[in-house]
């Protein structure tokens, strides 16, 4: 797997792709990552990347050639290459669960990260297969879209966490029914007053695999009401789900 990253600030990255767990993937070669700067396919003594947008208005636009030189050095050296060309805007689909386990299945991507105002829409409406957004709001660049979209996708890699379990109970994982996770507890088993619910520490896996099922439930609930009607739809709830949902109806999670 490996992917491209066009950016401004390459050095940016250099501490995340050198801390931390996902680390592994990076060091390993599981996910091989390549920055390249547009900068250095910018014409003139000072290698402009931007200029201001036709119409007039605040901000700088990034110049479609430096990108489109850029993008066509990394075809070259991927060919041949057919992988999507990714742009992190508002314009994109918001990323979830789903599409990360999509691209973390794949063969990777070319990442574009914008600055300023954005990118001439030629470039986009000539060049990029796919746009990300991570929400509604903006970024002062795509480098940071960009790492979380690396992050969420090399943890997914084999052999990156130390449990290779351990991410299939993570929140929206189609092993917990893409509810939320359930709290968890470490020691001491009394913190400034505050215990441990007794259910977790009866050694009974059933009384605990339920008590864990109806927090993931009624934290959705609570929370992300529409998580639960999707596993609803999806016949992933259970007669005891439901009436343990009909129970709380209307009422906040009690904490624990």
């Amino acid at each position: 797997m490996r992917f491209d990253v066009i950016t401004l600030f390459p050095e940016v990255f250099a501490p995340f792709l050198t801390s931390g767990v996902t680390r592994r993937a990076y060091e390993s070669g599981l996910v091989d990552v390549k920055l390249w700067n547009p900068r250095d396919f910018a014409d003139g003594n000072y290698r402009r990347v931007d200029d201001r947008p036709f119409g007039g208005g605040p901000g700088m636009v990034m110049l479609a050639e430096p990108l489109a030189l850029c993008l066509a050095a990394i075809r070259a050296e991927r060919a041949p290459c057919s992988d999507p060309v990714v742009l992190f805007s508002p314009v994109g689909a918001a990323l979830n669960h789903a599409a990360v386990e999509a691209w973390s299945e794949s063969n990777g991507a070319v990442l574009i990260c914008g600055r300023y105002e954005g990118i001439d829409q030629r470039f986009i409406d000539t060049s990029v297969t796919h746009q990300i957004s991570l929400g509604d709001f903006v970024l002062s660049g795509g480098e940071l879209a960009a790492m979380v979209l690396l992050d969420a996708v090399a943890r997914l890699q084999p052999g990156v966490l130390n449990d290779e379990g351990s991410h299939q109970m993570d929140s929206f994982n189609p092993a917990l029914d893409g509810l939320l996770d359930c709290p968890n507890y470490t020691r001491p088993e009394d913190w400034q007053g505050q215990t441990v619910p007794t259910e977790l520490m009866s050694g009974n896996h059933a009384r605990i695999e339920r008590w864990r099922r109806e927090q993931r439930l009624g934290l959705t609930q609570q929370t992300r009401p529409e998580l639960v009607e999707k596993a609803r739809m999806a016949g992933s709830l259970t007669a005891k789900d439901e009436a343990f949902l009909a129970a709380v109806a209307g009422k906040s999670i009690a904490k624990p």
